[in-house]
């Protein structure tokens, strides 16, 4: 398959390379030169545009940090513009149905110009070994084409096609809005529990043999338990804006999100106090600060310790 690939950052450089040794026929573009090496020593091929990338292609995909950016490749970039009738574009950002919307409405349905939404989960080590969940919102038969692209890049088993164009934009935000109010949730139990003089690694262990029990629980916050991992492949610039969209999403639906604003200002405060590069789950440091130690086992715990979950 003929692909062009746009956004070779944390995530995209991973799945470009899966997609080139997939054997499809890959030509890649991003702001930065420089991060093609590899994908240009595995054989694919260089452009210096957008629109250079998505001329000629069967298959169009963006990887890319904000919907603006998204915008600014389709439209001002002219890849949309470029794509040939028939041609399907698949964006694995995380971003809004209204940004595509704004970008079909503009340059791809008068020209019959197909999309998919398809943002992805796992973190850059899920993009570097293939393992990506993936949610794809659009047409059947769209979503059946993209499908040999996509394996190459995720999980087979976690390759999700959940609804119409727009609803894998919307799940990926709304799985997002869920974990970061569970990081939030635990750090603060987390605080609560160290201050009172439990055992944190008694506390986790009771925990999971509850009703309380969680994946984020056994998997994604052991990693600061036992590493002290805050996972600085996501920068908090990233989940701050995310947060922003799932917030944004819920008050064009009507929803109150009173929850998800408190989450929101805590994110924005660990921003402001660890800056625009530090991991996703920093907020965890403002807990730790509060509750005077560090959240660590004094033993690891045998749990696996498994990916998180935002980008």
């Amino acid at each position: 398959m003929r692909i062009g690939f746009i956004g070779l950052g944390n995530m995209g450089r991973h799945m470009a390379r899966h997609l080139i040794q997939a054997g499809h026929q890959v030509t890649v573009q991003d702001i930065r030169p420089e991060a093609a090496a590899e994908h240009l020593a595995l054989g694919a091929a260089w452009a210096d545009t957008p629109a250079a990338c998505a001329d000629g292609v069967e298959l169009l995909i963006t990887s890319l940090p904000t919907p603006r950016v998204v915008e600014d490749v389709l439209l001002r970039g002219g890849a949309a513009a470029a794509l040939a009738p028939g041609a399907l574009w698949v964006d694995m950002s995380t971003s809004t149905p209204a940004a595509a919307e704004r970008i079909a409405a503009e340059a791809l349905d008068a020209r019959q110009v197909r999309r998919l939404d398809a943002p992805v989960c796992g973190m850059s080590h899920g993009a570097d070994s293939g393992t990506l969940q993936i949610f794809v919102g659009g047409g059947e038969e769209d979503f059946r084409a993209a499908l040999p692209a996509l394996e190459a890049m995720g999980d087979p088993k976690r390759i999700l096609h959940v609804g119409p164009l727009g609803a894998g934009y919307t799940v990926k935000l709304l799985l997002n809005l869920l974990w970061f109010s569970k990081l939030v949730a635990t750090s603060e139990v987390f605080a609560m529990g160290a201050k009172a003089g439990v055992d944190l690694g008694l506390l986790r262990d009771s925990l999971l043999k509850s009703s309380a029990a969680s994946y984020f629980l056994e998997h994604d916050f052991l990693r600061i338990l036992t590493e002290g991992d805050y996972d600085d492949s996501f920068a908090m610039v990233l989940a701050c804006k995310d947060l922003g969209l799932a917030i944004d999403l819920g008050r064009d639906l009507g929803v109150p999100t009173e929850l998800s604003a408190v989450v929101e200002q805590i994110f924005r405060r660990s921003r402001t106090e660890h800056g625009d590069l530090a991991g996703e789950m920093s907020p965890v440091r403002l807990y730790e600060t509060l509750a005077g130690q560090e959240f660590r086992l004094a033993v690891q715990a045998t749990a696996p310790v498994g990916a998180t979950v935002a980008g």
